[in-house]
């Protein structure tokens, strides 16, 4: 009996071994054949992924389940970084995707019931007013010193990250570990720009340059143009613009998204206006409890400026897109400049670039026989009512956020797929495949000097100082859900024609300080919000607040004239800088 039993521990401890020279092996397999290039030797990937093996081994075995968004960076971490992570890890990790509105549902779902429905989203940094607020997400700066510690990787680096800032809450701690990050940039046909025979044309009509467009004004005669004077290509109708429409929850973020602010609505400050923000919110400096979102109250959600926003969102729309766009979502409008018979984009997500670079024979029009972009992108024009010091376009930063709902053991084994997916032994890989840069190691590796005239601009503007004007929502926001749904369905009334732009931003407006007054009682009775819930103004007549730091007054000229400013001439600034 007792050499029965020296024999069975002996098949325990060789089986032992080799499920640990396996993992090695399987971790050896991924480095060699899929993680190359990386910032690190093959021997320092090896030396961080013995440590994801060790960290593992308790949960090695459990399956768990995590949801995004679907952009290709996620679907490669669905379709191929889980596989990875399984095999060298034995965690099994079911990486659903889903449209964004259905993730933010989601997540609004297990904080409303805290039923855990998933281990752990990809989760924008807009929800950062709420996650800080609610504390029902986890405080990753508590929970790396605490809980998370024996899972958190030494080597994890925050400080190579480029979009901390925005998940940080106004307490100075982390929530939510970006994953992925993307702006919201001008894109145009830098091979029409570039034609004399259009800028010929182009200058005799407006007196200025054919260029990257500085203000709307100059962008707005550049969709003209196009649109009414040059109307055909090779053969092929062009349009000056393009963007999307439909009554969906995405119609919402196109204008949260930065919208209002690109048009001057909001207050200086950077990453976001204070006290203004780029939702039309106000909350002073030094509070942590907005104070409304009408101009009745001091904030300009329904101020001219967003009026106008709104009014030349549906006006380009209608005069200068192709036949549909006013259908279009945003997953169908921004792929569709592949069809290559759109000049410009004002509003155009560098998440789509690797659609945008694929060659010719998958049917991209937008780049030549060797695969070079006819396209560049540059800085988003600003509106009339745009000051210096405001904030110029939007960031996506989605993020990893654990919820308290989730159970610890499925929380730290999500927390380790988390970590796989943006180490530096992945990271460089990852971001050339869904170009959508969250380390500063990544984006100036020598990889990505290579590949950078193929890519449109991308490196050079991530690599420049200029990239952090452009922020998420920020903390003004104080429940994302709940404020969020308003949106998409007071814009999509003036996409139908029920309201005009003043009637539905003014029902906007009302519709968010109505929600956010229900905020300020729950907070007030049980501090739902942790005493930072809304603390509303009492209403003011609007000239007192034109007069007193509120919404800016309407200008007499929303046209002045427009500004260009050359391509090249801008990426060798941003190379200087």
């Amino acid at each position: 009996m007792r050499k029965y039993l020296l024999s069975a521990a002996a098949v325990i401890a060789v089986v032992a071994g080799q499920a640990a020279y396996a993992d090695e092996a399987a971790a050896k397999k991924w480095i060699d054949e899929e993680f190359q290039p990386s910032v690190l030797t093959k021997d320092e990937q090896l030396s961080e992924m013995q440590w994801f093996i060790k960290a593992s081994e308790p949960f090695s075995g459990m399956e768990i389940n995590v949801l995004s968004e679907g952009i290709p960076t996620h679907s490669y971490e669905s379709e191929v970084l889980t596989k990875a992570f399984e095999e060298i890890t034995g965690i099994k990790v079911n990486h659903q995707i889903l449209g964004e509105g259905e993730v933010v549902q989601a997540v609004q779902t297990q904080m409303q019931t805290k039923r855990n429905l998933y281990d752990a989203y990809v989760n924008d940094s807009d929800l950062i007013g709420t996650h800080s607020r609610l504390q029902l997400a986890y405080n990753l700066t508590d929970m790396m010193e605490g809980d998370f510690f024996d899972v958190t990787n030494p080597e994890l680096d925050l400080g190579d990250f480029m979009g901390t800032q925005f998940t940080t809450g106004p307490d100075g701690d982390l929530y939510q570990l970006p994953d992925q990050q993307f702006a919201n940039l001008y894109w145009f046909r830098k091979d029409w720009f570039d034609r004399e025979d259009l800028q010929a044309a182009f200058k005799e009509k407006y007196g200025y340059d054919l260029g990257v467009p500085v203000n709307w004004s100059a962008y707005e005669d550049i969709a003209e143009f196009f649109s009414n004077d040059v109307k055909e290509i090779d053969g092929t109708t062009i349009f000056g613009h393009m963007d999307y429409g439909k009554r969906a929850p995405d119609l919402g973020w196109r204008m949260t998204d930065a919208w209002l602010s690109m048009a001057g609505a909001g207050s200086k400050g950077e990453p976001n206006g204070v006290p203004i923000d780029e939702w039309g919110i106000r909350m002073e400096a030094d509070s942590c409890n907005p104070a409304g979102a009408s101009v009745t109250r001091g904030g300009a959600a329904n101020g001219p400026a967003a009026v106008y926003a709104i009014r030349k969102w549906d006006e380009w729309l209608r005069k200068f897109a192709p036949p549909g766009a006013a259908s279009y979502d945003f997953y169908q409008s921004l792929p569709a400049l592949a069809q290559g018979n759109v000049a410009q984009q004002i509003f155009w997500y560098t998440a789509f670039t690797a659609d945008m670079v694929k060659p010719q024979s998958e049917g991209n029009n937008t780049v030549d026989g060797e695969g070079n972009p006819l396209w560049r992108m540059a800085p988003s024009p600003h509106g009339p009512y745009w000051e210096e010091g405001q904030k110029v376009g939007y960031q996506d930063v989605g993020s990893w956020t654990f919820l308290k709902s989730t159970p610890m053991d499925r929380a730290k084994a999500a927390w380790l797929y988390a970590q796989f997916v943006v180490s530096k032994t992945v990271d460089v890989k990852k971001s050339h495949v869904g170009l959508t840069f969250i380390r500063d190691s990544s984006v100036n590796h020598e990889s990505f000097t290579e590949r950078a005239p193929k890519l449109g601009g991308l490196v050079e503007f991530y690599r420049s100082p200029d990239r952090v004007a452009w922020s998420p929502t920020g903390v003004n926001v104080p429940d994302y859900p709940k404020l969020a749904q308003i949106w998409w369905q007071q814009i999509g009334d003036v996409n139908s024609g029920a309201f005009t732009p003043q009637e539905a931003m003014d029902r906007l407006a009302e519709e968010m300080d109505i929600t956010m007054a229900r905020m300020q009682r729950a907070d007030e009775q049980a501090s739902v919000y942790g005493g930072c819930g809304p603390r509303l103004n009492e209403e003011k007549d609007a000239e007192w607040w034109y007069a007193n730091g509120g919404a800016k007054p309407k200008l007499e000229n929303e046209k002045p004239q427009g500004q260009t400013v050359n391509y090249d001439e801008l990426v060798a600034r941003w190379a200087s800088e």
